[in-house]
Formats: structure tokens, sequence, C-alpha cells
């Protein structure tokens, strides 16, 4: 138990400040290249964020366990909005973008309903069904490269300009060390869950879906300390589309994958989070404490239903 709670330790000296160098890094290289932080944050930072998720989702379908996945996608997603955004709100107001609030929250919104759907249609997710989802998400990339070409060259105030090299290396290290980190967490706190008896269902929704969303969890905090608000923001609304299209798009490749009865209220409560977040932003284009404790009370009572459900 004492070598595990040592192995913990080390993993989240790791994530703060991998996810530190890691942030510095895209900030730097985004204005280097004229890139908005938003664009950087929904691409780069979130699905390299994401790689603990597609990491354990593609192996446990490559060992059968699609269902898995879906588990941790949904968990992660859920954890991302409520548990992410609520403690980051708390560091400074978060301002969003007027397309995060117009475009990529409804579009987040939208796959997961789409996941939603699948999953009550037939109780799986398919071959086919995994080529929609990463057809939405090539649809989602031109997307992106779109906003990039309208918004491209838009100042960044109080971020320092970083060599390309430089940020490069700031990114690769910093990442390295976030997924290192994330690993060395998710393996002592299932292994400490598990000689608590706690159930593999709650394990996977919450200590794994943690200890796979830590990345976002660290890279956000600091991406909002250090006022990139960008990059806070557009790291969660990038990673649960992500998520969803492309780890579970990928994972029903390998295999279909199963949709127990019990996701269907995990990725509603998911889908629930999303328009949340739309609704209490919307018309402030901010996300402040309040509504980030709010949040934080939605991801406490979801905590407690797992447990008594």
């Amino acid at each position: 138990m004492l070598i595990r709670i040592v192995i913990l330790l080390i993993g989240f000296l790791l994530l703060v400040k991998g996810a530190d160098w890691f942030v510095d890094g895209t900030a730097g290289l985004a204005k280097k290249m004229g890139i908005p932080q938003l664009v950087i944050g929904l691409t780069i930072v979130a699905m390299g964020t994401s790689l603990p998720e597609t990491s354990v989702s593609i192996t446990a379908a490559l060992k059968g366990n699609a269902e898995i996945a879906v588990g941790n996608v949904v968990g992660s997603n859920i954890l991302n909005v409520l548990l992410i955004l609520g403690v980051t709100s708390f560091i400074r107001p978060l301002t969003l973008e007027k397309s995060t609030v117009q475009m990529e929250i409804p579009f987040m919104i939208f796959v997961t309903c789409v996941l939603l759907g699948c999953g009550i249609s037939d109780g799986k997710l398919t071959f086919l069904e995994g080529i929609l989802f990463l057809v939405l998400f090539i649809g989602y990339l031109g997307y992106l490269f779109l906003l990039s070409k309208v918004d491209k060259g838009k100042e960044e105030d109080g971020i320092p300009e970083l060599p390309l090299w430089h940020g490069i290396v700031f990114i690769l290290l910093g990442l390295l060390m976030v997924i290192i980190g994330s690993e060395f967490v998710v393996k002592s706190a299932s292994a400490v869950a598990e000689d608590l008896g706690i159930s593999d269902r709650i394990i996977g929704l919450t200590i794994v879906a943690f200890g796979t969303s830590l990345p976002e969890l660290v890279t956000s905090v600091t991406a909002a300390r250090k006022g990139n608000a960008g990059i806070a923001i557009g790291n969660i609304v990038g990673s649960n589309i992500y998520n969803i299209l492309v780890i579970l798009g990928v994972t029903t490749l390998i295999a279909p994958a199963a949709f127990a009865s019990q996701f269907l209220i995990d990725t509603a409560m998911a889908a629930f989070a999303g328009i949340l977040l739309w609704m209490c932003t919307r018309r402030v284009k901010q996300l402040r404490w309040n509504t980030g404790l709010a949040m934080l009370l939605c991801y406490a009572g979801y905590v407690i239903y797992l447990l008594v459900a």
C-alpha cells in the first residue's frame, strides 16, 4: 500500500510539471504560428490529453473487452465537464469565444446524443456506427480548419513567443510526462480501490475515468492559472468530441462494443453536463464560479448515484 501511494504521488508530480510545460509550449507555438488558442486547445491539446483514454480503450478492444471503452469514454466526458471545468472556474472566470458557445459546445452535445441514440437502438456499437463517428470527426476537422483561417493572426496577450524548436520540445516532453504520470496514477489508484473492494463499474466510471482525465484536469487548471482560457475550454470540449468520435469510432472498428443498459443513464448524464454548460454560458459567454459550483454539485450527486445504485 505504501509503495502504491508513493507511485501515486510521483504520478501527480509528473502531471503537474508536464502540464505546465505542455501549456507553455502549445500557447507559445500558437502565438508563433498565428493560430488562435481555441483551435490549438480543440486539436493538439485535446488529442494529446486524450491519449490515456485512447490507450485504455483500444487496448481493451484488442483484448475483446470493447465495452470497457464505453465506460471509460462516458465516465471521462462527464468528469471533464462537471468536475474539471467546475474546478477550473474557481481559478478565474473563463471567457468563452463566440464560436465555442454557438458551435463547439452544441456539437459536443450533438455527438453525445448520437452515442446515446446508437446505444438505445440495439444495445451495442457496431462497425457501421464506428464509420459514422469517424466521418463526423472528419467534418469536425474541416470546421476547425476554416475556424483557424478566419481567426488567424488574432493577438494573444500575455503569452511569450517561443522559438519553434523550443515550443515543440516543451510540448513533447510535457505530454510524455503527463501520459506517464497518468499511467502511474491510474494503476496505483485502481489497485488501492480493488483492495478496498470497490466494484468494476464504479472503478471504470470514476477512478479510471478520473485517472485518464488527469491530463485534461491538470492542463486546464494550469491554462486557466496562466490566463489561457482558450486552451482551458478548448481542451475539454475538444477532448469530449475526440473521445466519442475517434476513440469509440476506432474501437468499434476493431470489435463491436456492448452498450450495457446502465450506460444509458451515464450517457444521458454526459449529455446533461454539456447542456448545463451551454445553458449557463450562452448569454454571458463566461464560465464563472457559481456555474462551476453547480457543476461540482451535479458531479457529487452523480457519484452518490453510482455508489447507491
